[in-house]
C-alpha cells in the first residue's frame, strides 16, 4: 500500500486544528463512558458507531459527487478492511477496560500515537531519526506518568485477555490512521457507510457474546448519542482531514495529549482528584511531540507519492 497525498493547499494551521479538534473529543470518551456505563461494552460500540454514522452523513453527502469509483482490491479494503479497524479500535477498547484495571488498560492502549508516528515516519522516510525516536518516548512518558503509577502500586493484575484487547485497539487506531492517509480512498467522504458497516459488525458480536438486554435509560442512550456523534462521529471526519495533510506525521503528534486531555477533564468533573503529575506530563507530551515532529538535520527527498487526479 502507497500512502498518497492529497491535492490539498497545505496550510500549516489547516490539519492541525482539525488534528486538535479530533484529540479533543477522543478526550471526552472517558466521561461520556462512564455516564453509559450500564450498556455492555460492544452494545455500547455499536450504538455509539451507528450515531456516528448519522451525524456523519450530511457533511459526507455534500462532497459524494467526488468520490471516484474505486478498484475491487481497493474497494474490499475500503469497506471491509477500514470498518474492521474501526470495530477493532472502538470495540477492543471498551471490552479492554471492562476486562483489566483501567490505568493498566490505558497504558496499553494509549501507546497507539507512538506506534502511528514510528510507522508513518519510517513510511515517509525509510528510516526512522533519532528526534523522533527522542520523542515519541518523551511523549509516551508523560502519557504514562498518568497511569504508570497506579498500575505498579497495585501490581499487575494477571487479566491478560483485558490487555490483549488493549493492545489490539492500539494497533486498530495506529493503522485506521496510516490508512487514512491514502488518499484516493477518501474515507471522509465514505465514513458514514465505514461507521454503518462497523455498527452492524460490533452489533453482531454484541449479540453472539453479549445476548439481548433490556432497553438503556434515556441518560444512557444521550450519552451513547453524545459519544457517536463527537468522538466517533466528528473526531472521525477531522481526524482523516489532519491525516491527509502533507504534513501528517507531525500532526499525528497530538494525539499523545489525548490521555493528559481525558484526565484534566476527569479533574474539572470531579471524577478524579488533581496531583502534581498532571502539568508534568503535559510539559512532556508538548515537548514530545515537538521534538519528533523537528525534521532531521539532513533531509532526505521523500519517495515519489501519487496525487488525487484534478477533476
Amino acid at each position: 500500500m502507497q500512502l498518497q497525498r492529497s491535492h490539498f493547499t497545505h496550510s500549516p494551521w489547516l490539519g492541525a486544528a482539525a488534528g486538535a479538534l479530533a484529540v479533543v473529543l477522543w478526550a471526552l470518551v472517558p466521561l461520556l463512558a462512564a455516564q453509559a456505563g450500564e450498556l455492555p461494552p460492544l452494545r455500547l460500540s455499536a450504538l455509539a458507531l451507528l450515531a456516528g454514522a448519522l451525524g456523519t452523513l450530511p457533511m459526507a453527502r455534500r462532497r459524494r459527487h467526488e468520490v471516484p469509483p474505486l478498484g475491487r482490491l481497493a474497494g474490499a479494503l475500503v469497506y471491509l478492511g477500514v470498518p474492521l479497524l474501526i470495530t477493532g479500535a472502538v470495540g477492543a477498547c471498551f471490552a479492554a477496560f471492562t476486562l483489566a484495571p483501567a490505568e493498566e488498560t490505558a497504558l496499553i492502549l494509549y501507546t497507539w500515537p507512538v506506534l502511528f508516528l514510528l510507522a508513518s515516519r519510517r513510511l515517509a522516510l525509510g528510516r526512522l531519526p533519532a528526534n523522533t525516536l527522542v520523542g515519541a518516548g518523551l511523549a509516551f512518558g508523560g502519557a504514562a506518568l498518568l497511569v504508570l503509577p497506579g498500575a505498579m502500586a497495585g501490581g499487575v493484575s494477571g487479566a491478560w485477555d483485558g490487555y490483549a484487547l488493549a493492545l489490539l485497539g492500539a494497533v486498530c487506531w495506529a493503522l485506521y490512521s496510516l490508512a487514512s492517509q491514502v488518499a484516493a480512498w477518501r474515507l471522509g467522504e465514505r465514513m458514514p457507510h465505514l461507521l454503518l458497516i462497523a455498527s452492524a459488525m460490533v452489533g453482531g458480536l454484541s449479540l453472539a457474546l453479549e445476548g439481548a438486554h433490556a432497553l438503556p435509560s434515556r441518560d444512557a442512550l444521550l450519552a451513547t448519542a453524545a459519544l457517536g456523534l463527537g468522538p466517533y462521529g466528528l473526531a472521525m471526519l477531522a481526524w482523516d482531514r489532519a491525516m491527509r495533510d502533507p504534513l501528517a506525521h507531525r500532526v499525528g503528534n497530538l494525539a499523545h495529549a489525548v490521555p493528559v486531555l481525558a484526565t484534566l477533564l476527569l479533574v474539572v468533573a470531579g471524577v478524579t482528584t488533581p496531583d502534581w503529575r498532571l502539568p508534568l506530563a503535559a510539559l512532556l507530551v508538548v515537548a514530545g511531540s515537538m521534538t519528533a515532529s523537528r525534521e532531521p538535520a539532513r533531509r532526505r527527498h521523500l519517495p515519489a507519492l501519487g496525487r488525487f487526479p484534478r477533476n
